[in-house]
């Protein structure tokens, strides 16, 4: 007998000493030097020591050890959740057997059965599975961080995260994830995925762009939601201060990206084939998402200033894994619905528009408001409107959330110009037009670091700076 299979003990619930399962329990574990005040009263925007509820400390401690922790956050789920904690016990039992391996189920009170769902899977023996609500603010980023307490405190040498609304997640996934970090030695694991020209707006024109310009890697999917990370990564991550912010929620993936890009860790991208999962049309349904991504993207800016600045051009980063043959699912999206919002928007806020952006950038927004059939948002004039968008969030002291809202109108303007432009494109060709778009920011960037150097210089001069020359 194993000293993994020793450890194994039944609680009430569970169905075999290999499909540990606890409803109704919640995990815990303090590190031994903090205290949780218990006349605290809880609530949102509460700040936590911990992720993790003290009800079930015992179970983490029994455990002791792991070689493997996945991770995988959840909030209402319960279609595909299954599946996905399927395909995890399967990878981790077809490709690393001799492992002992953890698979948490970090939920956000779903009011759904994404749960009960994932309790009624049973995982392979010597596997142990737990299912959890994490503590403080709602989001995937306090789900993650419940997971990373857990990976610190078993030691575990990797740690790999998946999203529980994919469709595609197959067992190669999790060797393609997990190999590059117990084999290879990497120490962040991005994914690299095949989508759909239409599929993460966000990603192909924003976030790429600006993660390349900035730091100097073609991460191309900086916000994918499915990663692996190393021991070492785990040890610094996972008690900053930083899990009452928008990092807590969406903006934990730009986060944990740019810390592994900024503090120098070795990294690669591991091929996935084909993310299909619950996709939404921009025009209808962007959310929290994007505020909490872009106003996370933009504070890690300032504090990676000195870093960003000194960059200069990109460089390519390894991809790794065997191919995954899989294709994506395609779907519709609504231009006319991102022009008018756009149109709306202008009308609403142009009057501010013309105090953040530069007399050049508000210049050509007002040009593309006139536009008509003709409406194109070049790639050039949103990079600078982005750039402009990030300087003056540097400026602003107060009412940061205002101005991320203030950018939503224009970005919808630049979705549209790119649905246009990729329209008759296969997938190849709207990733070449994405590479291009790409270039351009990095091509742009000295309009960036004059944008920046204003705002520094008018703010030590003790001058207001909230509207640009």
């Amino acid at each position: 007998m194993s000293p993994w299979q020793r450890r194994q003990v039944n609680f009430p619930g569970s169905r075999s000493d290999s499909d540990i399962n606890l409803p109704g329990f919640i995990l815990f574990w303090y590190p031994m030097d903090r205290k949780l005040d218990r006349n605290r009263p809880e609530g949102d925007g509460m700040k936590y020591l911990t992720a993790l509820r003290k009800d079930v400390r015992s179970r983490v401690e029994l455990i002791e050890k792991a070689d493997i922790v996945v991770g995988i956050p959840s909030y209402n789920n319960q279609s595909t959740i299954g599946n996905v904690v399927l395909q995890v016990s399967r990878g981790l039992n077809r490709y690393y057997p001799d492992k002992r391996v953890v698979i948490i189920v970090s939920d956000g009170g779903s009011v759904d059965d994404s749960r009960e769902e994932a309790e009624t899977v049973r995982v392979h023996p010597y596997q142990e599975k737990i299912i959890t609500i994490y503590r403080g603010v709602p989001g995937k980023g306090s789900a993650l961080r419940a997971v990373l307490e857990i990976s610190k405190f078993l030691q575990a040498k990797a740690c790999l995260v998946v999203d529980s609304d994919l469709r595609s997640i197959t067992p190669q996934w999790i060797r393609n994830l997990l190999c590059p970090i117990i084999e290879d030695k990497y120490q962040f694991v991005a994914p690299y995925y095949k989508r759909f020209k239409f599929d993460g707006t966000i990603t192909n024109n924003i976030v790429y762009n600006m993660t390349r310009a900035l730091y100097g890697k073609r991460v191309r999917q900086p916000i994918g939601g499915d990663f692996a990370l190393s021991e070492d990564l785990v040890g610094e991550i996972y008690n900053q201060d930083v899990w009452d912010t928008d990092v807590g929620r969406f903006g934990i993936d730009i986060w944990l990206t740019t810390t592994a890009l900024v503090r120098g860790y070795n990294i690669c991208q591991a091929r996935l084939g084909a993310k299909i999962h619950d996709v939404k049309d921009p025009s209808e349904s962007l959310g929290p998402m994007f505020r909490q991504v872009i106003a996370t993207m933009f504070s890690l800016m300032e504090r990676n200033v000195d870093h960003w600045r000194q960059v200069t051009g990109s460089e390519e980063v390894p991809i790794t894994g065997a191919e995954i043959e899989t294709e994506p699912e395609e779907f519709p999206i609504h231009v006319d619905t991102l022009i008018e919002s756009f149109m709306h928007g202008y009308a609403q806020f142009s009057s501010l528009w013309e105090q953040i952006l530069s007399e050049e950038s508000f210049a050509m927004v007002k040009e593309l408001a006139e536009m008509g059939d003709g409406f194109d948002m070049d790639v050039n004039i949103w990079a600078h409107v982005l750039f402009d968008a990030a300087a003056t969030y540097h400026c602003w002291e107060k009412h940061r959330f205002k101005l991320v809202e203030l950018i939503t109108p224009l970005y919808y303007a630049r979705v549209a110009s790119y649905a246009r432009a990729v329209e008759g494109m296969n997938g190849s060709q709207a990733e070449e037009e994405i590479e291009r778009q790409a270039k351009c920011f990095e091509d742009e960037k000295p309009y960036l670091l004059e944008r920046w150097k204003w705002v520094e210089e008018t703010k030590a001069r003790g001058e207001f700076c909230g509207q640009f020359p």
